[in-house]
């Protein structure tokens, strides 16, 4: 795999699903504060759960990003680049909104406790720390360290699959907003 292929499709999704997201908080207060007739959330409480799942998946991130260049001390770089292989099929998934039963933990449902500015400004300096950790593992130390992510199964996955993965979500409801805004439209 060429390792700096894919940490630029990384950086492209990010780049795509971010300025999505960023579109969103431009939405009138009609659509922002439309309750799916689904009893689902309204489209200020999509941001504000990505918001959250970011804040929490950047905590694993930031770990893993320091243990991945310490272990670029010991580790053969070159050799684990060449045996890395990545599970397409299962990861797409995350980014289908509804492709697979999702069941988020609590601290990551949105309370209402922050304003849509500051969530807004919270989601801007998320995406420059998802670079930021693209930059420090540049050379594809991003491969060597692993944290197990139980959502669709995917097991172990290491530190740049990490930051796909929260591109992914933010993708997943980016659909899920589009959801509530065609149905309101509707009615």
């Amino acid at each position: 795999m060429d390792i700096f292929r894919y940490i630029q499709k990384i950086r492209n999704h990010l780049s795509l699903s971010f300025n999505e997201v960023d579109g969103w908080f431009d939405k009138d207060g009609t659509t922002l504060n439309y309750q799916p007739s689904n009893g689902g959330w309204s489209v200020q409480q999509i941001l504000e759960h990505i918001y959250l799942t970011n804040f929490y998946l950047l905590i694993l991130i930031e770990k893993g990003s320091k243990k991945a260049m310490r272990n670029s001390l010991e580790l053969d770089l070159e050799s684990e680049i060449k045996n890395y292989s990545f599970n397409k099929e299962n990861f797409e998934k995350v980014g289908e909104y509804g492709a697979f039963e999702w069941i988020r933990p609590e601290h990551m449902e949105p309370k209402g406790e922050r304003s849509l500015r500051e969530i807004r400004n919270l989601i801007t300096q998320q995406y420059y720390q998802c670079q930021n950790y693209l930059d420090l593992m540049k050379n594809g130390e991003g491969v060597l360290y692993k944290t197990t992510m139980s959502v669709n199964n995917l097991g172990k996955i290491n530190v740049d699959e990490y930051i796909y993965f929260l591109s992914l979500h933010a993708q997943r409801h980016i659909t899920q907003m589009g959801n509530n805004q065609s149905e309101m439209i509707k009615n």
